[in-house]
């Protein structure tokens, strides 16, 4: 009785695969389940397209609770061309932003925040 022995490069090729199916899995998992959505209003601050590699939409909401306070930034991302016009063409109004945070994101080519922005609503 023979022992079938697999060559090195057989073992590695299929360990890369194996890899590759298990990044791609955890990927598919965090952009698909949030782990929380909700609604920020404030004034958009800043949005711009960043990145040397990876492209991605980033934007900075400037929050007011009351007159007179320090202003809190949210910061998100966004993966949505669509919503990318949107918040370009609202630069500097008062905006309502539905988004939700999807943790675990692997890498910064999706967005360099875990918040992404679903919906935009510019307020008169």
């Amino acid at each position: 009785m023979t022992r079938r022995r697999f060559s090195p490069l057989l073992i590695l090729v299929g360990l890369v695969v194996v890899a590759a199916l298990v990044f791609w899995a955890w990927v598919a998992s965090t952009l698909n389940f949030a782990y929380s959505e909700g609604e920020r209003a404030g004034y958009l601050q800043k949005f711009s397209k960043v990145g040397w590699l990876c492209k991605t939409w980033e934007g900075e909401l400037l929050l007011t609770s009351m007159p007179g306070a320090i202003p809190e930034k949210f910061l998100f991302s966004a993966r949505d061309d669509a919503i990318a016009a949107q918040l370009s063409a609202a630069i500097g109004k008062r905006v309502n932003l539905t988004y939700a945070q999807h943790k675990g994101v692997p890498t910064n080519c999706f967005g360099e925040t875990e918040y992404y922005v679903e919906r935009v609503v510019v307020q008169q």
